[in-house]
This record gives structure tokens, C-alpha cells and sequence, in this order.
């Protein structure tokens, strides 16, 4: 029988810590964060009728819509006294003939704590279909 000699080295044990996989890690939660942050600030708020909100301070003043409780709808220009009734295909004209000379223009939503929500809804899609971004809400501050 022949022995073969084997030599047995001992291994010397690393002490260091293999950050590859956590540098993967990380950029796979910065990349899930990064896509998901967006989706999170898509909603826009909503002031309820009754709030203690202070008020939005601005050089210009904001165009508001009011919805009436039979759904009619008017408009308030910053230097009118009275609103305007008017349809919503003459309110969407209007609009947008006001977002194409102004991109900053505000458009504030008025409607009484009995209006249906539906019609509030439907004043907001009026003012979308102008292509006015900026939209709010008005509430009775207490």
C-alpha cells in the first residue's frame, strides 16, 4: 500500500465581513422606495366644510367656483361682486381661456355642506377638462 501524503494546510479564517450582499440589498429598498414614493403623494388634500386651516396667503386672488345645491354652477372673478351663473360647457370655456394666459391661475370649489358630493365632483371635472391644476377647496374657517 502506498501512502500518499497529503498536506493538510490550515485555512486562515477571514475577518472581514463581505458587504457586497448588503450593498445589494440596500440598492434594491432604495429602488422599491424610490418607486413608490411617488405613488404616495398622488392624492391631494381635502378640506372638509369646517376647518381651522389658516389661509392660503397669495398676491393673486383665487378664482372660485360655486355649486349650488340644484348643481348650478357660477363663477367669481377676483374683481366681481356677484358670481356668474353659467353651464358647464360655458364655465369649461371660460376656464380655459383664463389657464392659457395664466398657468399659476387658483381655482377655489365653494358648495354647501348639503350639496351632493357628485355635483362637486362634477364642477371638479369641469375645471380638469380646462386644464387648471390648481384646485382647492373652500371651508367655513372656525
Amino acid at each position: 500500500m502506498t501512502a500518499a501524503i497529503t498536506r493538510r494546510t490550515r485555512r486562515k479564517l477571514k475577518s472581514e465581513i463581505n458587504v457586497v450582499p448588503y450593498i445589494d440589498v440596500m440598492l434594491v429598498l432604495l429602488i422599491i422606495f424610490m418607486v413608490t414614493a411617488p405613488l404616495l403623494t398622488l392624492s391631494f388634500e381635502v378640506d372638509l366644510p369646517s376647518s381651522t386651516a389658516k389661509a392660503l396667503e397669495s398676491k393673486q386672488d383665487p378664482v372660485v367656483v360655486s355649486v349650488r345645491l340644484d348643481g348650478q354652477l357660477s363663477l367669481k372673478l377676483p374683481d366681481a361682486k356677484e358670481p356668474a351663473p353659467m353651464d358647464a360647457a360655458t364655465l369649461q370655456a371660460r376656464l380655459g381661456a383664463m389657464a392659457a394666459q395664466d398657468r399659476n391661475l387658483r381655482v377655489i370649489v365653494a358648495a354647501d355642506r348639503a350639496v351632493a358630493y357628485e355635483k362637486v365632483v362634477a364642477a371638479m371635472d369641469v375645471i380638469k377638462a380646462a386644464k387648471i391644476e390648481k384646485v382647492g377647496l373652500a371651508t367655513d374657517a372656525r
